[in-house]
């Protein structure tokens, strides 16, 4: 390959890397979590929740980078949105308590606070007609166009078994707080950022999914504490889910 050292950024690359040096700037003085995120539970690698939950170092150049922090940006924008657009069609949907702007998140903490998870809603009462048992959890991601295709031919459980976990974990966790989430089924909404399609679907409680999270949380808080890796997910280093690790180099760098 032939460096070009005469090139000259253009306009819009100066003001992009303006942009992404300030995000990225912004990124580094947040502190990193300090608890096990219920939405990353149903992740397919129990070593790499580890090394997510003890803030350790990613491997070089594995950092968010300004372009992954706009995307994150834009998919909190969507999700709001779609608060609006579903309120907009009669969903008294509560995204925090007293649906004031000034009101805290709902969500859960268990383990002594060491798990933790936001819900993006509740849905206390629905319009006439659709049959939804309320309250019911309401769950939004955002998606690329091929992936939302795949969730609308084969639903969330099979297209993001790590959404299915999210959901049946949060159901179970905020039933505590929400007297009758878990038996009702929830909303889940998903946005094809590409071409702004919406889907929705309801998914009934998977009791047996959320004990199996809830079990897999408590088995990752007392291996980190007792100082044990727990295994990898796969036997090789190029299996997908580790080629696209940020702590792929670290991880298989150790003898076991």
């Amino acid at each position: 390959m032939t460096l070009d050292y005469n090139h000259r950024p253009s306009f819009a690359e100066q003001v992009n890397a303006a942009v992404d040096q300030a995000l990225t700037a912004d990124q580094a003085t947040r502190p990193p979590r300090d608890y096990l995120g219920g939405s990353r539970l149903g992740h397919a690698c129990e070593r790499a929740l580890q090394f997510e939950f003890t803030a350790t170092p990613k491997d070089e150049g594995q950092d968010f980078s300004g372009l992954s922090l706009r995307i994150f940006a834009i998919g909190h924008a969507l999700e709001d949105l779609a608060v609006a657009w579903l309120r907009g069609a009669g969903f008294d949907l509560y995204t925090r308590k007293g649906n004031r702007p000034d009101g805290g998140q709902f969500g859960f903490s268990v383990a002594g606070g060491r798990i933790r998870g936001h819900v993006d809603g509740i849905i206390a009462a629905e319009p006439e007609g659709f049959g939804l048992t309320v309250p019911a959890l309401w769950e939004c991601k955002t998606m690329n166009a091929k992936n939302w295709r795949a969730c609308v031919k084969d639903g969330v459980t099979r297209s993001k078994p790590v959404y299915a976990a999210q959901i049946a974990l949060y159901q179970a966790y905020m039933e505590g707080t929400v007297s009758g989430i878990s038996a009702a089924p929830a909303l889940f909404t998903a946005i094809n950022k590409d071409t702004a399609e919406l889907h929705h679907e309801l998914v009934p409680f998977d009791a047996d999914l959320a004990q199996r999270m809830s079990d897999r949380g408590v088995r990752i808080l007392q291996a980190t504490d007792a100082g044990e890796l727990l295994p990898r997910v796969a036997t090789t280093p190029d299996f997908f889910e580790c080629r696209f690790c940020p702590w792929s180099e670290r991880c298989w760098g150790l003898s076991a």
